[in-house]
């Protein structure tokens, strides 16, 4: 049986032509070798996979290839090429700095620099991870680094230059290679299937590209292991199935039904998307994808950032002239939020379902958000259709229909031609509300009058600002009983006051439990407050508190005090002279030592 080789390693590009995705680098290091302008120290650095140590090797091999093509590349024929390619070459030496990282290492490097090459112009050392080097290593490399022998060349390849010191990159000459296009390696990938004879899908060698994440070695490695698992036939769904991705019909399907709104089929097909295994994470991340390659595809000089097959790529079309611009702006905005709020959810799928559900209101006729790609508001609409029942329907399931009387507020404002209501003749009046006494009461053979708690602050509020007379002003009817008011009472009042202010009001909230609340003559309450900022908070809403406590304890003469603490002063600090002063004082005989020993006080 013949012996395997992964494709990594089989189809290895020799030359500088058969490298992938690095053509502007590979064309400076042949202009380099063919004009013999060669530094001393080259730092290959980028993304795995990408080809640095292959560019490094073929490098090392071109310089020392004694009979050079007209394209600049090695000949494979000279003694130089035959040894490199035989694996018995004294000029190219490797060095892994994962593994040989300390001082020792870097020194017994430096003692063979210095022995000249047998066959060809340089010796070559290729030092892979540089930045695993420890810092003593670096240091020891430095001066050699910097002035070698004259057929030493070194070349250092990473891909974490940010860990390597400034002082070895100021000696390289620096070298960033990219990652290769999707496009690159699907066309690498079908060069290599044609010469294995292995028969594919061109969307199963783009989802394997896009898997591999820019790395050709990535690639080619899912590529084999594909071949396993399909048996020389790989197709797309052969493709999603083993590298448990998601496929793009999920997608192209929860965008259709976005669209329409449909938030039912929204949300059933998240929970088949994660009773397959699918990661959550992985399903938003995918579906802002989604809506970035629908935007980009809604135009004809973006299209040719999306990097899909062509078939795929015609369903991105179609379904982006179905999106409205407005509408992708938010998706992606949305999902990018939710993204980001993901590793701190508890819930997680509740709040990718709260996500699919804000998408689905954004087709909304009546949707009050803001164009531009800003953010929605967070009102959320309606999502299933039913029966509303509206709050008048409710009052009338509740109590029975009576006739709304308008509640009278003060005695100026009576008119005096009103008939007088008999003894005998209902008095009409409004339901009573949670907040209004259980009676109604009556004041100077005047009609009932019942008011809730918004009624009442609306009749303080007017009649403060009406031009009326101070006698008028004063002649407000009592609405309740005034019940005797107990301090008790009054602190728990004021505490289920504070219990419901809103959220914007937290810290207020969590203050006016503890503050002072002291009950006085004339149900006068007065509230002591620390500085004069809670004053002043507690005065802007001090109609609100009295008009509450009022109704909470049926007591219309209770009133309200906020007074400010009084704020004792320091005491001085005293200075030495002035503390010896106190002390002599409560003691004259210190007086009388200082005199007997001619002491002074400094």
């Amino acid at each position: 049986m013949e012996d395997y080789i992964v494709s990594a390693r089989k189809y290895r590009p020799s030359t500088f032509e058969s490298v992938i995705g690095q053509k502007a680098l590979t064309t400076t290091l042949k202009n380099a070798i063919a004009t013999g302008k060669l530094a001393q120290a080259y730092l290959f650095c980028g993304p795995r996979g990408v080809g640095k140590t292959t560019c490094a090797r073929i490098f090392a091999k071109t310089i020392n290839c004694l009979n050079l093509t007209p394209e600049g590349e090695a000949c494979n024929e000279c003694e130089s090429c035959k040894a490199f390619n035989e694996q018995r070459s004294f000029n190219i030496h490797e060095l892994d700095a994962a593994s040989n990282n300390s001082v020792d290492d870097i020194r017994q490097l430096v003692e063979q620099v210095r022995i000249p090459p047998q066959i060809g112009k340089y010796k070559v050392y290729i030092i892979d991870e540089v930045h695993m080097l420890s810092p003593s290593a670096f240091n020891a490399f430095l001066k050699t680094l910097e002035e070698p022998p004259r057929h030493a060349i070194f070349i250092l390849a990473t891909t974490e230059k940010q860990k390597i010191l400034p002082t070895i990159l100021s000696r390289c000459q620096i070298y960033d290679f990219s990652r290769i296009r999707v496009e690159d390696i699907v066309e690498h990938l079908a060069h290599v299937a044609q010469k294995e004879g292995i028969a594919f899908e061109p969307e199963a060698l783009n989802v394997i590209a896009q898997k591999a994440d820019g790395g050709m070695r990535d690639a080619l490695s899912i590529f084999d292991q594909m071949v396993s698992f399909s048996r020389g036939n790989i197709t797309y769904k052969s493709v999603i199935e083993n590298l448990n991705v998601l496929d793009y019909e999920y997608y192209f399907k929860l965008t259709d039904y976005l669209l329409q709104g449909d938030v039912p089929n929204s949300l059933l097909l998240l929970n088949d998307v994660l009773n397959k295994g699918f990661d959550a994470s992985n399903f938003i991340n995918g579906l802002g994808s989604h809506f970035r390659d629908l935007l980009v595809s809604k135009d004809v000089a973006t299209v040719g950032l999306l990097e899909v097959g062509a078939s795929i790529r015609e369903q991105y079309k179609t379904q982006a002239q179905r999106a409205p611009l407005p509408f992708l702006y938010k998706t992606m905005k949305l999902c990018s939020d939710c993204s980001l709020n993901y590793r701190n959810a508890r819930n997680k799928r509740f709040l990718i379902e709260c996500t699919l559900i804000q998408l689905a209101q954004l087709t909304q006729p009546d949707a009050d958000v803001p164009d531009g790609g800003r953010g929605p508001k967070p009102a959320i609409k309606p999502i299933f259709n039913h029966t509303q029942v509206t709050p008048a329907a409710t009052a009338q399931s509740v109590a029975p229909q009576q006739q709304p009387v308008t509640p009278t507020v003060s005695v100026a404002q009576q008119t005096p031609a009103a008939p007088a209501t008999s003894a005998n003749q209902p008095v009409p009046h409004t339901a009573p509300s949670a907040l209004q006494q259980d009676k109604p009461v009556t004041n100077a053979g005047k009609p009932k009058v019942v008011a809730n708690i918004s009624e009442l602050g609306v009749s303080i509020r007017k009649k403060a600002n009406d031009e009326t007379k101070p006698q008028e002003q004063t002649q407000l009817v009592r609405f309740f009983d005034n019940r005797p008011l107990t301090q008790e009472a009054v602190v728990e009042s004021w505490k289920r006051f504070a219990s419901q202010l809103p959220h914007d009001q937290v810290a207020l909230k969590n203050r006016m439990p503890s503050m002072p609340v002291v009950l006085q003559a004339n149900d006068q309450v007065e509230v002591t407050v620390e500085n004069d900022v809670s004053a002043k908070q507690l005065n802007e809403m001090l109609i609100n508190i009295r008009s509450f406590m009022q109704s909470d304890l049926h007591n219309s003469d209770l009133s309200l005090k906020v007074s400010v603490k009084e704020v004792e002063l320091s005491v001085q600090s005293l200075s030495r002279f002035e503390q010896y002063r106190k002390m002599v004082e409560k003691n004259p005989w210190l007086q009388h030592l200082q005199d007997r020993l001619g002491l002074e006080l400094n």
